[in-house]
């Protein structure tokens, strides 16, 4: 069996155990915290990228580390830092109707949030300039 098709199983049962736990732990009364998130977050982080990438020895997949893979890697980084930047100003609204105030940390990471890709930009031109 390829290597590929058992990190997808391993990662992938490890995902279902943990999200199955929060659900159970959700369902007893008890409460959800940092742990279950970071746990969550981290099982179906490792799934998807085992998922993604190829394994070089095994000559399967994309591989991370040639040109095409890179490309894939930019591409998604940008896309996905737009859909965090969209979460968070929506956390902020849905913050401002639930609460009525905005929590000033959220707004803050939304700021900071906003300047990140162009300040991370700025260095890299420097860089090959």
């Amino acid at each position: 069996m390829k290597t590929q098709k058992i990190g997808t199983m391993i990662f992938g049962t490890a995902a279902l155990v943990v999200i199955g736990y929060t659900i159970y732990q959700l369902l007893t009364g008890k409460t959800v915290g940092f742990n279950e998130i970071i746990a969550i977050s981290l099982a179906l982080m490792m799934f998807f990228s085992v998922v993604t990438w190829g394994n070089r020895k095994e000559k399967d997949g994309i591989y991370q580390d040639e040109e095409l893979g890179q490309k894939i890697t930019e591409k998604s980084s940008k896309i996905s830092y737009f859909i965090l930047l969209f979460i968070i100003l929506a956390a902020v609204a849905v913050d401002q109707l639930v609460n009525g105030t905005i929590n000033i940390f959220l707004l803050a990471s939304l700021g900071l949030g906003i300047i990140v890709l162009p300040i991370v930009e700025y260095v890299v031109a420097k860089k090959y300039q």
